[in-house]
């Protein structure tokens, strides 16, 4: 056993039959075992996969099957490399012809063998394109599996599913559905492909035996039929990971299509490591309907690229977060400016956010079943917005990974679960989809999707709003108040308020479309009102009610857009709206 609690578990690597080349470009290579032929960066392809495995030590033991024509060539690697050369398998197959096929060579390793335990297999001669993936994560996410597990990869727009094993899988559970092996064109939409990367459960080895005598002929003892067979007739509880990179069997190609895909997988850019990741994140402004969006309302945000955030990640090392210079001090002019400091800005800078952000980012794609490469970074940033894009960026997570929707959960998990941080959905929905987004977030979508319903609306053409902003900004938790525990007790106040703050939405949408902005102005008054009948004047705090004060002198209409501290307005008087400019330090969106 080990520090992951991986107990007596084998891995067994399977070196399945070459094609032939007839075209005699590569009779250098003739002869040479597909898993002996040059992987990325000149190492073997099964070197890496044996330092895979030796450099941890998560398994019991580890076996490599081949066939009697083969068998010389691995048992010198195996003396050249400290591999066991008692643990290499000799099926007896000299052709494709007396071949036993992989179900079966799998069997005689676990007879001759004695194995009772868990096993991984893996195809020995499986080109990999990234080498950094972390096999102790693979396992950890089978081990919290009540089933087996298969690995598998998003195809690439050149390659064809009918020529892989196609897995369907429930995006909730992550439980194999359906298995296709090599599936005609239009049988499924699925582009997800398995490979020769399997962990199967002790219990489940003795249905090779009846996998085996249902098929004669060595053909059709394949995996993939046999995965074919175990889920969609069995119907046995299979899972599947994912791994952010892609596979060959080179075993099962010519070796033009192993050097075609050598040279891809070899040039293929891995977004330069050197080279920074970049991501800007904008401010947003609650147009209309918050703080609904916490009590399951319905509001309309926008981004704003006046003001923005910015996340830099590079390839190093070790993972390091660099503290903000302004956010995040360590050194003071001397102790009264700490106390200035910390009475204006508080203790928490940035940097537990993007703590808190990667923490919660290996959990969801741990939990998601998608494996991460062993790369390290080091992550700096402008201010002290999380940004978790970089990470999928650099980890090579798709929006399918994690959906625009979720990925706003994500956001919000992290500031209310982790750092216990009072906030609300809106903004980081629009964060995540930018622009102008209508949002409703009623108690039935939440509970049946996990999400509310998005809608990106148009913004051209839209009148100058008008931001201003307090340099001592109120706290977001005292603004927040005691009204959730008064939402949640029922108190009629604040449940029929939170229904008008959704009722004025939907009328903010339509002004929004018929480009009605007196209609627009009107509501936005009346947003704020109700917040300030809710929320009374003492949590509203002086400054806020200040500068609403100053902005309805000038005949402009104005609420508050987040928590306090600014306050946003629409001003259809351009004469007003010029000598509020110079009234107030003000910032046009």
């Amino acid at each position: 056993s080990d520090n992951y609690g991986i107990a007596r578990m084998h891995w067994l690597f399977f070196l399945l039959p070459s094609q032939n080349d007839d075209t005699g470009l590569y009779s250098l290579l003739r002869g040479v075992p597909k898993a002996l032929l040059p992987g990325i960066g000149g190492k073997k392809i099964l070197d890496f996969w044996w330092e895979t495995v030796n450099m941890r030590q998560l398994f019991t033991e580890v076996y490599l099957v081949t066939n009697a024509d083969k068998y010389k060539h691995f048992e010198r690697w195996a003396t050249a490399n400290d591999f066991p050369v008692e643990n290499v398998i000799n099926d007896g197959s000299t052709t494709l012809e007396d071949q036993l096929g992989a179900v079966a060579d799998l069997q005689l390793a676990i007879r001759s063998r004695k194995l009772q335990d868990d096993i991984m297999v893996i195809a020995g001669d499986m080109l990999c394109a990234d080498q950094n993936f972390d096999v102790a994560q693979v396992i950890r996410f089978f081990r919290s599996k009540p089933g087996e597990l298969i690995i598998y990869y998003e195809l690439e727009e050149s390659e064809k599913s009918s020529s892989r094993g196609i897995v369907e899988v429930c995006p909730d559970t992550h439980r194999i559905t359906r298995f296709l092996e090599k599936p005609q064109e239009g049988l499924t939409d699925s582009r997800l492909a398995s490979v020769v990367f399997y962990c199967i459960q002790r219990d489940t080895l003795s249905h090779l035996s009846d996998f085996l005598s249902l098929q004669p002929q060595a053909s059709d003892r394949s995996f993939g039929r046999f995965w074919e067979w175990l889920v969609n007739d069995k119907q046995l509880d299979v899972f599947g990971m994912k791994l952010p990179t892609g596979f060959q069997l080179i075993g099962q190609v010519g070796l033009s299509d192993y050097t075609k895909w050598l040279t891809h997988y070899s040039t293929k850019p891995q977004d330069n490591p050197a080279k920074p990741i970049t991501f800007r994140s904008y401010a947003r402004v609650g147009l209309m309907g918050n703080p609904s969006d916490g009590f399951n309302g319905k509001t309309i945000a926008m981004s704003i690229s006046n003001f923005w955030a910015e996340v830099t990640l590079v390839e190093s090392q070790t993972l390091v977060l660099v503290p903000h210079p302004l956010n995040d001090p360590t050194e003071f002019g001397s102790l009264q400016d700490l106390f200035c400091i910390s009475r204006k800005e508080g203790y928490l800078g940035g940097l537990r956010l993007l703590q808190a952000t990667c923490k919660k980012f290996y959990q969801f794609c741990s939990k998601q079943g998608i494996a991460l490469t062993k790369q390290n970074f080091t992550l700096k940033y402008d201010t002290n917005i999380p940004r978790q894009v970089c990470l999928m960026k650099f980890y090579n997570i798709t929006d399918n990974d994690l959906p625009k929707p979720i990925r706003a959960n994500f956001i919000l998990n992290v500031e209310t679960d982790e750092l216990f941080i009072t906030a609300g959905l809106q903004d980081r929905v629009v964060q995540v989809y930018e622009g102008l987004v209508y949002m409703d977030f009623s108690k039935k979508l939440m509970e049946e999707q996990g999400y509310g319903n998005y809608v990106p609306m148009d913004m051209s053409g839209l009148p100058p709003f008008w931001l201003a902003y307090l340099s001592d900004p109120s706290d977001s938790g005292r603004i927040h108040s005691n009204i959730r525990q008064r939402w949640l007790s029922g108190e009629p106040l604040v449940v029929e308020a939170m229904k008008t703050f959704a009722e004025l939405t939907d009328k903010a949408r339509m002004a929004l479309r018929a480009r009605d902005w007196s209609s627009l102005a009107q509501l936005m008054d009346q947003n704020f009102e109700l917040r300030r009948t809710v929320y009374t004047d003492d949590c509203l705090g002086p400054g806020n009610l200040k500068m609403v004060q100053l902005a309805k002198q000038f005949g402009s209409a104005v609420k508050l857009p987040g928590s306090g501290g600014a306050v946003v307005g629409l001003c259809l008087d351009n004469a007003r709206l010029v000598r509020l400019h110079y009234m107030e330090v003000v910032h046009f969106c």
